[in-house]
């Protein structure tokens, strides 16, 4: 261990406020020690996230004061300081100590504070930001991470995360920002349940049909199913069946190996219970409730939809009963479906970088007004006007009344899903995982497609979009009306590995036209596989 990093140690030893925190650390050795200390948790996706661990480079409450310190400072800079706050926590090991430490800190540097009175799905968080006018929200979640992770999610203004510079600023402030110990705190009373309740009758609000549905529901272990109960009841849906032994908050995760209903096997569970009971539609949210996968039944069984298939579907239906100047929005990585359906209603679609921070912003500077927006990792904003982030539990009010408004129409999820290929083309969509060594041998790979990158893919001819500076990605299309191929790569934000989205198109008939968007995709996949 090098002498800079020795004293690290020291001066954070000396100032952890946690016991048990300064006891872990104290106990690891010089190779532990020199990797926690070689560089602090970074703004990813609108805020931190890591494993829960002593350290610079792990969630814990030195880090958490140090962050809050932080986040005040650049409001306060920005002319905002006594600004209303709102702080949530989720269900995780830690989320509540954060959040009330977070809450103490904003309280202790003169910020009016709205504490949440208890754990609270992340949207709810975003809602109470934008619908108060508070200048920032934080939310203490890790979203589907893995159950040894917490993170530090932000909002500023509008209820908006936060993009560059802002995750700088604030990163900058946490360099300079003082001792934890020795930061003040102010105690907090919880508060926060007119917010709660507000955004539970907005998300009631967004059902447009009458009529019953059989749901089956899994919170996943989080703390989406009280609250997502309440919606749908509010929204006039009281045929729920839940998944018992996934449905109390558990920041174990005891029935999954990974709490992200995107894993295989995640649902199972709850494909099973809807079977049982005959539902009409399967509902899973993930840990934090800001995501909603979407199961159906089929001739050959229960299945889950993609999200692509879910983005297409709720964005039709959204656009069905909108107005002119309308906006919807999807990722470079997601299907371009959307684009078709949206320009089929008269409607503007724009196409935006990964993540929601990107999606919330689609209409700036748009005259026209977002109305729905989604990105292909289960996450969909069906009410932009009141959260502008992705939102699990209203995406699921609105899955529930599409359902009730097709069986009106004698007409069923798949048959709705054959309706949209019949329009717009058969589009499949698959990703395909590279792992590599480390994050240098993924910008080598990158720099060697740049370098040379393939004209033709699975016999395609193909032209490629460098989209740098931007982010770090290319785009590979080609192919013509009759059938056209799609792929996206990237390097991972938080993984070593590189990550291709492949989207087929075909015309024609339906049965025909998926055979060969199938095999073509595999094609494609096989491709990319081999690509040095």
């Amino acid at each position: 261990m090098t002498p800079p990093v020795r004293t690290a140690v020291q001066e954070w030893l000396s100032h952890d406020p946690d016991p048990a925190s300064a006891a872990e650390l104290a106990a690891c050795d010089e190779q532990e020690l020199a990797e926690r200390f070689a560089q602090p948790l970074t703004f990813g996706t609108a805020g931190l996230r890591g494993p829960l661990r002593a350290g610079p480079n792990g969630m814990n409450l030195a880090v958490v004061l140090r962050a809050t310190w932080a986040v005040a400072r650049v409001l306060t800079d920005r002319g905002l300081g006594g600004s209303q706050v709102v702080v949530g926590y989720d269900a995780r090991h830690r989320s509540a100590d954060f959040g009330h430490a977070a809450a103490e800190v904003f309280a202790a540097q003169g910020f009016s504070v709205t504490l949440m009175f208890a754990a609270v799905p992340t949207p709810a968080v975003a809602f109470a930001v934008r619908g108060t006018g508070a200048a920032a929200g934080v939310q203490i979640t890790a979203s589907h991470n893995p159950p040894q992770d917490n993170g530090y999610k932000v909002y500023f203004p509008g209820g908006l995360q936060i993009v560059s510079p802002t995750d700088r600023d604030i990163e900058h402030a946490i360099a300079s920002a003082p001792p934890a110990d020795e930061i003040p705190r102010s105690p907090v009373t919880a508060s926060g349940e007119d917010q709660v309740r507000a955004y539970l009758e907005r998300a009631a609000s967004v059902r447009r049909t009458t009529g019953p549905a059989r749901i089956a529901l899994t919170p996943m272990h989080g703390v989406g199913g009280e609250f997502a109960l309440d919606a749908l009841a509010l929204a006039g849906f009281d045929d729920v069946h839940v998944v018992q032994r996934q449905f109390a908050p558990d920041p174990d995760f005891p029935t999954v190996a990974f709490p992200n209903p995107e894993e295989p096997g995640a649902s199972d569970l709850l494909l099973a219970l809807a079977a049982d009971v005959d539902a009409d539609i399967a509902i899973a949210l993930d840990p934090d409730a800001d995501r909603c996968a979407i199961g159906v039944p089929t001739p050959a069984g229960w299945r889950m939809l993609s999200g692509d298939e879910t983005g297409w579907l709720l964005g039709d239906y959204i656009l069905s009963d909108r107005q002119d100047k309308a906006v919807v929005a999807s990722t470079v990585v997601s299907s371009r479906m959307l684009a078709s359906i949206a320009a089929a209603h008269g409607a503007r679609h724009v196409e935006t970088l990964t993540g929601f921070k990107w999606l919330a912003r689609a209409d700036e500077g748009l005259d026209a007004r977002l109305v729905y927006a989604y990105e292909e990792a289960i996450g969909h904003c069906v009410d932009p006007d009141a959260v502008r982030d992705k939102d699990g539990i209203s995406a699921a009010v609105l899955a529930c009344d599409l359902v009730v408004a097709l069986r009106g129409r004698g007409r069923t999820v798949p048959d709705a899903l054959d309706d949209l290929a019949r329009r717009h083309g058969v589009h499949t969509t698959t990703a395909v995982t590279r792992r590599v060594d480390s994050p240098q041998d993924a910008a080598a790979m990158m720099t060697r497609l740049r370098a040379a990158p393939p004209d033709t893919i699975a016999g395609v001819a193909v032209t490629v979009a460098d989209l740098q500076p931007r982010t770090d990605a290319l785009v590979f299309t080609g192919g013509d009306d009759a059938a056209s191929v799609r792929v996206v790569i990237r390097p991972s934000g938080t993984e070593p590995k590189l990550k291709s989205y492949i989207e087929v198109r075909c015309a024609g008939e339906l049965a025909p036209g998926r055979a060969r968007a199938a095999a073509l995709q595999e094609a494609v996949a096989a491709a990319v596989r081999a690509w040095p």
